[in-house]
């Protein structure tokens, strides 16, 4: 593979996959800590996240449960797909958190396939501006290497709640 930002893609799904395939409704579900971020079940089915209403995170940080970090790659990644591909962006209140470990496992890896698409269809096209996740000056180029970053971050995140949850269980 010659393209660099696909090559870093591929492996940063590949990690992903290795937290994918033992994720369960429980990790998901865990509290780290008493001051966190989760979602939540409303009267339709419908899960919503906690979420600053003013868009400023709060001091200290609540730490997320590894469903609110779920909803938050399913926000943020389809929403740098949109800005890839030219579509209107996604608001955060239209992105739903799946519900169930296997909801976030499907909708992860169906992303993750779209955004492989997106990758190879503009390849050429990395000096293209964007708009997203900054106002202006930066290109596709630069949406992309921060998105291969973003989902390592967010992978790593998920798999520490993962092996924290373990090791509070076996203790």
């Amino acid at each position: 593979m010659t393209d660099p930002l696909r090559w870093q893609f591929d492996l940063v799904r590949a990690l992903c996959e290795y937290h994918l395939s033992a994720l369960t409704d429980d990790d998901l579900a865990f509290v780290p800590a008493p001051l966190h971020w989760t979602v939540h079940e409303g009267p339709g089915g419908t899960w919503t996240p906690d979420f600053p209403e003013d868009g400023v995170e709060p001091d200290p940080v609540p730490a997320p449960t590894g469903a609110w970090i779920a909803w938050h790659l399913l926000w943020w990644w389809g929403t740098a797909l949109d800005e890839l591909t030219g579509r209107p962006r996604r608001d955060r209140t239209d992105v739903s958190y799946p519900g169930s470990a296997a909801g976030v496992v499907a909708a992860l890896r169906e992303l993750a396939a779209a955004w492989a698409a997106a990758l190879d269809q503009t390849a050429a096209d990395r000096d293209r501006p964007v708009t997203f996740p900054w106002p202006d000056g930066h290109t596709v180029g630069h949406l992309v290497a921060w998105a291969n970053a973003e989902l390592m971050k967010n992978v790593a995140e998920l798999g520490q709640l993962r092996i924290i949850r373990g090791a509070d269980e076996g203790a």
